[in-house]
This record gives C-alpha cells, sequence and structure tokens, in this order.
C-alpha cells in the first residue's frame, strides 16, 4: 500500500540549489516523486538574522509508514551533510513532513499535518502550487484557503533558474 507524502525541503547555506537537487536524488530511493514545485526564496522564519532560504515541496508515493519516512528523511538529511543546530536556524538541508495521505499523528516523535503549517507562507505557496484543493488531515479546509487566511507577512518569491 501506498500513501501521498507532502514534503517540504529548504535550505539556506552553501550551494542551496545543489542542496535541493542533492535532496530530491536522496528522497527518489524512498518512493515515486509525483510531483514538484517551483523553488521558492524565503524570508527566515524564527530567527531573522540567518540567509535567506531556498523551499520546495514535493508529492512523494511511498510505502513507507510515516515513522519510517521519518528515520529515512533525518538520515538523508545527515547524509547530505546537516549537524545539529539551534531551533529554526540556518541548515544545510531541512525535510519535513507536512501531509501524509489522510493520517493525523501526534506523538512525541512526530505531529502530522505539521503543526506550524498555516502559519508558514514559505511551506503553503508551493504546497498550493503542488495541490491548492488538499484537504488538510482533520479539518474541511484547503490549502488555498490556509494561504487565503495567513497573516505571516515574510517575503517568499519564486525563483527563475
Amino acid at each position: 500500500m501506498t500513501a501521498t507524502a507532502y514534503l517540504l525541503i529548504g535550505t539556506n547555506l552553501g550551494n542551496r540549489v545543489n542542496n535541493l537537487q542533492n535532496a530530491i536524488q536522496a528522497l527518489k530511493n524512498l518512493g515515486e516523486i509525483t510531483g514538484v514545485s517551483s523553488i521558492y526564496e524565503t524570508e527566515p522564519w524564527g530567527l531573522s538574522s540567518q540567509p535567506t532560504f531556498l523551499n520546495q515541496a514535493l508529492m512523494l508515493e511511498t510505502s513507507l509508514i510515516p515513522t519510517q519516512l521519518l528515520t529515512q528523511l533525518k538520515a538523508i538529511e545527515k547524509e547530505l551533510g546537516r549537524t545539529p543546530s539551534e531551533q529554526w536556524g540556518s541548515r544545510l538541508i531541512d525535510i519535513d513532513i507536512l501531509i501524509y495521505g489522510t493520517l493525523e499523528i501526534q506523538s512525541s516523535e512526530l505531529i502530522i499535518p505539521h503543526p506550524r503549517i498555516a502559519e508558514r507562507r514559505f511551506a503553503l505557496i508551493p504546497l498550493c502550487e503542488l495541490n491548492p484543493n488538499l484537504i488538510i488531515p482533520g479539518s474541511r479546509v484547503t490549502i488555498q484557503h490556509l494561504l487565503d487566511q495567513c497573516k505571516d507577512n515574510l517575503g517568499v518569491s519564486k525563483v527563475d533558474l
């Protein structure tokens, strides 16, 4: 059985475009990537005194259950050079599970849908590009509706490569 996981990858250190490309290559080992958003340059959220991020959303068809997927994502981050840093700090690569099928999970290691998705335009804009009518599990609200209601005013702009 497979499920559609919506992921967000981000980077603000090193060769950011390469970091995203390397993450996508590694993610291909976890299932089939069926959608990739444009790349967006975004102002940092949480800690403003750091370089801007590049972010991209992906749709991944995977047979991994959410906890297995999380373990694999953390391994990919480490393999690509991520080291522990302060919360919301600079990072070489970050891979988050935003949504996994229709599941709602609340555990000490994993919360799905992502607990701050509604507050972050840098996640909502690329996700909306992939599927604006996607319903947030546990609600009757679409990604487009969340984006329309989002109060985050940090800059998010599409990058033309």
